[in-house]
């Protein structure tokens, strides 16, 4: 993604869609901020059948063109709200001149003509749809932690789920959801049986995204188990090194405990036999005594 990035005191700044602190606190804007990432997302989700609403019908329809313009409404609202918890509301905005993209472009895809009669209107609500996928996969990075693979299994699940309703809706050699479900599947971990394949040019574009996002969710599923795998292991190497480390630090803390009691009796010794010098040096000797 492009880099985009405002110096300032207070300005909340971004790489593409990437959220990117400045030094002051700006902790009120972030929280703004993911806490539109949910309405946003479920908004562009809209966006994806209001796609094919448009590419399937020869006239536009207001389910779609609602769709688009509530996108675009929805990131307008998230983006500004952000900007008016930072000092610089302008400097911000333009830092995160894509989602400025993205709604301009929302905004187009809802008042152009429909897709199916010029090629042009199809490649516009084509990249609109490739940047909300981006955008969409930016919202969910969060779950990309240490302890996110249920959520990583879960999130996998509703694609595919969703994709196989997808290709029910736009594929007439699927005619259960079944069969939708197995050729999403089959798309996503590009494996490609042959049994049942995209006919139309609406489900032949569908595949395109099936493949770029379900097998990049499929691939981080399979990358967060193996990772939990390897932390596994890890974790009981470290269990491992660290009982060890206990033990030799309880031996050295033993024998610290014994050499000081034994300086300690050493020092009682020699301040015992400094005393006991230091006496026979006071006491006078029997010639002594004599003579006086």
């Amino acid at each position: 993604m492009p880099h985009a990035t405002v110096h300032g005191p207070n300005v909340l700044a971004r790489r593409g869609f990437g959220l990117r602190l400045a030094p002051a606190g700006m902790g009120r804007a972030l929280r703004i901020e993911r806490r539109w990432r949910l309405p946003t997302l479920f908004a562009q989700l809209a966006t994806v059948p209001a796609f094919y609403l448009d590419m399937l019908r020869e006239n536009a329809t207001w389910l779609a063109t609602g769709a688009y313009l509530a996108a675009a409404l929805m990131l307008a609202t998230a983006l500004w709200h952000t900007a008016r918890a930072t000092d610089h509301a302008a400097a911000h905005l333009l830092a995160n001149w894509l989602d400025l993209l993205l709604i301009l472009g929302l905004v187009a895809a809802a008042l152009a003509p429909p897709s199916h009669g010029s090629d042009w209107i199809l490649l516009l609500r084509l990249s609109v749809a490739f940047l909300s996928l981006v955008r969409m996969v930016w919202c969910l990075q969060h779950l990309l932690t240490r302890g996110g693979t249920l959520y990583l299994v879960a999130l996998a699940f509703v694609v595919l789920l969703m994709c196989g309703v997808g290709f029910w809706w736009l594929e007439p050699r699927t005619p259960t959801l079944t069969d939708g479900l197995w050729l999403a599947f089959t798309t996503a971990a590009t494996v490609g049986y042959g049994d049942v394949v995209p006919t139309t040019p609406a489900s032949k574009i569908f595949a395109v995204f099936v493949v770029l996002l379900g097998f990049g969710v499929l691939t981080m599923v399979t990358a967060a188990i193996a990772t939990s795998w390897i932390e596994t292991e890890e974790r009981r190497i470290e269990r491992e090194i660290l009982h060890d480390m206990r033990q030799r630090i309880g031996k050295v803390d033993a024998d610290l405990v014994a050499l000081r009691a034994e300086l300690r009796a050493a020092a009682h010794l020699l301040a015992s036999a400094d005393e006991t010098k230091k006496s026979a040096h006071a006491r006078p000797s029997p010639e002594q005594g004599g003579r006086g």
